[in-house]
């Protein structure tokens, strides 16, 4: 099947949104059961934290957590913007700095200037959506055109931006006075029409990830192990961190090690992605000598740049595994199959 499909369904009775390119599930969206990355809330400030360069916030959806103390007195409202999923029993991980997201805009309050995606090149295009822009700007406001501007209907691209601008102004207008949901983040089907949009067909319904074989690829999903073009890799999740081992399996050439290693570290970001796993990720590589790291390296940057998930290479540890840190910004997926079990 070439070409990329949507599949619009719900599991656990919660909205889930799944990618197919070429036949290869390529991403997923689940709802949690925690607030929606992208919700805003007006929040309370309590103490802050000593020692800890934080302070906690009262919020409708429970405490919630900003790594910031500077400026914030107790019993300040702040809006808020969740930014990822918590671990269990953890506050809410929030920023300050609210973004107003959608298809085509981010407008950024407190970051004014207009800016162009750089992956769009093209100098015409680029300013013709600079012109779109200055004419539809209000305010004090920043915005980000997306690279998703590159061949838009020009007028959706100016009510787009028209939307956002009013949203922002709105919500900026509303801080004083208790702990509120201002903006709910958007769920899965939002998402993937926010952020999916490469041209491809839509199947909506009950039954559309069976329709279009998502349950399939959710099965393998639910094993640790997963073969590679070069050996195979097993992806664990423990309660301090995602484990990842990499094995060259029956190959026993000088180089086995290496291609094992690269073909996992190509594989691995969608693997995360789908299986919703962020926070620490430990990568047990096949044994490879030391003058092959900067290969390494350069392997797993270049995966890591075309991921839609946030992840720092954070280096080699004296033992001689890879560390990352990742972005959660997903529930995980094993989570959200344990409740539909239910």
């Amino acid at each position: 099947m070439k070409g990329a499909s949507i599949a619009l369904d719900r599991v656990a009775d919660r909205e889930a949104a799944a990618l197919i390119v070429d036949g290869r599930l390529e991403d997923l969206f689940l709802d949690g059961d925690a607030a929606l990355p992208g919700t805003i809330y007006r929040g309370v400030a309590g103490r802050p934290m000593k020692g800890q360069g934080g302070i906690f916030f009262d919020t409708p959806d429970g405490p919630a957590y900003l790594r910031q103390i500077k400026g914030i007195s107790p019993g300040e409202a702040r809006l808020l913007q969740v930014t990822g999923y918590a671990e269990p029993g953890k506050a809410l991980p929030v920023t300050d700095r609210v973004l107003f997201k959608s298809r085509f805009a981010i407008v950024t309050p407190g970051a004014p200037g207009i800016n162009v995606s750089r992956q769009i090149r093209d100098d015409d295009m680029r300013e013709a959506l600079l012109e779109i822009a200055h004419d539809v700007m209000e305010g004090d406001f920043g915005l980000i055109l997306r690279s998703s501007c590159a061949g838009a209907d020009e007028d959706a691209v100016a009510e787009d931006i028209r939307e956002m601008v009013a949203l922002a102004q709105a919500v900026t207008a509303d801080v004083p006075g208790g702990p509120e949901v201002l903006v709910e983040g958007d769920g899965a089907h939002a998402r993937a029409w926010r952020e999916w949009t490469m041209p491809a067909s839509v199947d909506q319904g009950p039954d559309a990830f069976e329709r279009l074989g998502v349950w399939d690829a959710i099965e393998d999903l639910k094993a640790a192990h997963v073969p590679l073009s070069s050996g195979s890799m097993a992806v664990e999740l423990t309660r301090a961190l995602v484990a990842v081992d990499v094995n060259t399996g029956g190959e026993t050439s000088p180089a086995a090690g290496l291609k094992a290693t690269i073909a996992a570290l190509r594989e691995l970001p969608r693997q995360l992605r789908l299986r919703g796993l962020g926070g620490l990720v430990t990568v047990d590589p096949a044994p490879i000598p030391k003058k092959e790291r900067k290969q390494i390296e350069a392997v797993l940057r270049a995966a890591l740049k075309t991921d839609t998930v946030e992840t720092v290479f954070a280096g080699w540890t004296p033992m001689g595994n890879i560390e990352l840190q990742r972005k959660r910004d997903r529930p995980a997926l094993a989570d959200i199959l344990r409740e539909a079990r239910r």
